[in-house]
């Protein structure tokens, strides 16, 4: 079992507590059994030099039975002189008379545990070696530890199976994950789950319902561009042949430039979807830097020209000295490019469209107006959506100019907005945060 598994971490913590609590549990008991017994043998001891005390004679049976080798205790009496009249064990290294009540001696290297009484005529000691207290002891201290050394074994397994129980939610996710492919993006089942791993599966969940709204996004996305790209690509087939049956010089020439146009609105649209494809929200962030506004719409519109010129429409630019934004200089100029570019294919043939850069309430602010026709409100939330045209026959937009803007106004914080421009036609400001 690896040290990285949950289970195995799980399992040796609970096996450390384990030993500690069984550690801490034995010692914890042996010492207090220790202390009990000795405080057990001390009684015994005291009540037995009492209850010799009390008797008086010692009688002949009683005799030989504290004379018995196996007993641990030695019983010894002397007069009130000193002279010794009884000694349980004959023995040459016996307790002298000691003091009354309980007390310890050593005598020729062994220890012994005594207790005296006096009585008026005589002082009775009854003594027990220390080495055999403290083996009796021991012994029954260990008698005390020794169902924990049963129960650690049944405790380590107990914990083995929790371990397993407590992780088995966890495996079961695992499982239900492992066995879905790509495309089964269902939400994963909540139910009965413990509430360490409810909020993972929770916020799987969530995932794989990003993952699947990206999904739809881009089948929606190629679906949307194959059917946009067949018009234009039959077009050019069909202008290719017209240029092969072409009878004379003349026809051969409007043919040409007709396929050349047609080849440049293709070309413009590739351009638009890859362009919309590096727009789409989930992409990779923008690295913002700050950046003057002002001289970033110049330079657009100086790209502009060429169209403006070709369609005769006259450009026009209010801005203040520095207008300073956070943005990624070639995101936001094809930002600005494409609302600039709608402007104008959608203005009037030789009209204005006039550009404003401003700070209003703190906030930069560009607003491009067109004397087009305008957009009703109704539509105002449509147009951001690809592909969308409100007059598709007399459009020459792919419908994805408004739709790129506003995901790229979306990485950058900013704000889109329609509304009717006081030249007749359509304003869009762009609203920095």
């Amino acid at each position: 079992m690896k040290l990285n598994s949950l289970r195995a971490r799980l399992l040796l913590s609970l096996l450390v507590l384990l030993a500690a609590a069984a550690l801490v549990l034995g010692v914890s008991s042996y010492r207090s059994v220790l202390a009990e017994t000795e405080t057990l043998f001390d009684y015994q001891l005291r009540q037995m030099a009492l209850a010799l005390r009390d008797q008086g004679e010692i009688a002949p049976s009683q005799a030989r039975s504290f004379s018995d080798e196996q007993l641990d205790f030695v019983v010894q009496i002397w007069t009130a002189d000193g002279r010794s009249i009884y000694a349980s064990r004959q023995h040459a290294n016996l307790p002298a008379r000691a003091l009354l009540g309980l007390a310890e001696i050593d005598v020729a290297g062994q220890h012994w545990r005594t207790y005296s009484v006096a009585t008026p005529g005589r002082v009775i000691q009854v003594a027990q070696p220390v080495q055999i207290r403290q083996k009796l002891a021991a012994a029954a201290a260990l008698r005390s530890v020794r169902p924990l050394l049963w129960l650690a074994p049944l405790l380590a397994l107990l914990g083995w199976w929790l371990s397993a129980l407590t992780v088995a939610p966890l495996r079961a996710v695992a499982a239900e994950v492992s066995q879905r492919d790509a495309q089964a993006l269902a939400a994963l089942p909540t139910a009965g789950l413990p509430d360490e791993v409810a909020p993972l599966v929770k916020a799987l969940n969530a995932l794989l319902q990003r993952l699947g709204s990206s999904l739809d996004q881009q089948r929606a996305f190629v679906a949307d561009a194959a059917h946009e790209l067949r018009s234009p690509l039959t077009a050019l087939k069909l202008q290719a042949q017209l240029l092969q049956r072409a009878p004379s010089d003349a026809d051969r020439a409007t043919a040409m430039a007709a396929l050349t146009a047609g080849i440049d609105r293709a070309a413009r649209l590739v351009e638009q979807l890859l362009a919309l494809a590096r727009a789409e929200p989930g992409g990779p962030a923008l690295a913002l830097q700050a950046l003057d506004l002002s001289e970033l719409v110049r330079g657009v519109m100086a790209d502009c020209l060429p169209l403006a010129l070709e369609r005769g429409t006259e450009l026009s630019l209010q801005a203040e000295a520095t207008v300073q934004v956070q943005a990624e200089p070639a995101a936001l100029a094809m930002l600005v490019r494409n609302l600039l570019d709608n402007a104008l294919r959608h203005g009037k043939a030789g009209g204005q469209v006039e550009l404003s850069v401003s700070t209003i309430d703190e906030r930069p602010t560009l607003t491009v107006d067109d004397d087009g026709l305008g957009i009703p409100i109704q539509d105002h939330e449509r147009v951001f959506d690809r592909f969308y045209r409100r007059n598709p026959g007399s459009e020459t937009g792919s419908g994805l100019g408004l739709a790129i803007a506003r995901n790229l106004a979306v990485q950058h914080g900013a704000n889109i907005s329609l509304s009717d421009s006081p030249r007749g036609g359509l304003r869009v400001s762009l609203t920095f945060a």
